[in-house]
């Protein structure tokens, strides 16, 4: 969850990272907060919360390529928002500013109720399901292109078990600043070993032009010679 959200730009800032397991049954947890008090979210904020919250389940793919019930938690929360955002938020292309539920009596069971058509509903779970897998497909992407940093951040928090954001942070941008070192050496060495080839290419290149020289006056006329 914390690669994931660090990597994308509407992410509430990361508070804290425990892998140490709660009496609630979660086996660790990624605390983030926002940096001063909000009571609206953006549809682009509640897009990357949706990444954020499959990257556990991402994760699992990437790293093990196997997937657990750990993430079941996530994907509930994601199906939720995801469904909030198309029935009640007005924030999908298909239905626009079309209210599909509205939120139930908090007296009784506290479940949204329809306020459209059977088949439409079922559209509007397409969508939603449309929505999740997009944004798994993100959650993966991030991960695999920083896999050898999730790697790292992996054994760093198996030895640690609980850091701050800070340290999370601080973390990541000497992994990223080695990356890019990394990544300038092999540009280096790649630049220096075209150089020696060019440099090789065209000694050859002269090379078989001295012995095109000697071939031609080897064949010249022995009369003209004499």
């Amino acid at each position: 969850h914390a690669l994931v959200a660090a990597k994308q730009k509407n992410t509430q800032p990361i508070q804290k990272i425990t892998i140490i397991p709660r009496t609630s049954g979660a086996l660790g947890y990624t605390m983030q907060m926002p940096e001063e008090e909000r009571f609206l979210m953006k549809k682009p904020e509640m897009m990357e919360e949706l990444v954020t919250l499959l990257g556990g389940r991402a994760a699992e793919q990437v790293r093990f390529g196997v997937v657990t019930t750990g993430a079941s938690n996530d994907i509930e929360k994601a199906t939720d928002l995801a469904r909030k955002m198309v029935t009640m938020y007005g924030m999908s292309d298909e239905f626009g500013m079309m209210g599909l539920e509205i939120p139930g009596s908090q007296y009784l069971d506290g479940r949204p109720v329809k306020t459209c058509a059977d088949d439409t509903m079922v559209k509007a779970d397409e969508v939603v399901r449309r929505m999740l897998d997009e944004a798994y497909k993100k959650a993966v992407s991030i991960l695999e292109e920083n896999k050898d940093v999730l790697e790292q951040a992996s054994d760093f928090l198996l030895q640690k078990e609980t850091i701050t954001g800070k340290e999370f942070m601080d973390f990541l941008d000497a992994a990223e600043q080695y990356k890019a070192r990394q990544f300038e050496a092999q540009q280096a060495q790649k630049e220096a070993q075209e150089e020696k080839e060019d440099v090789l290419a065209g000694l050859q290149w002269e090379q078989s032009g001295e012995n095109r020289e000697d071939g031609s006056d080897s064949k010249a006329d022995p009369d003209k010679l004499s």
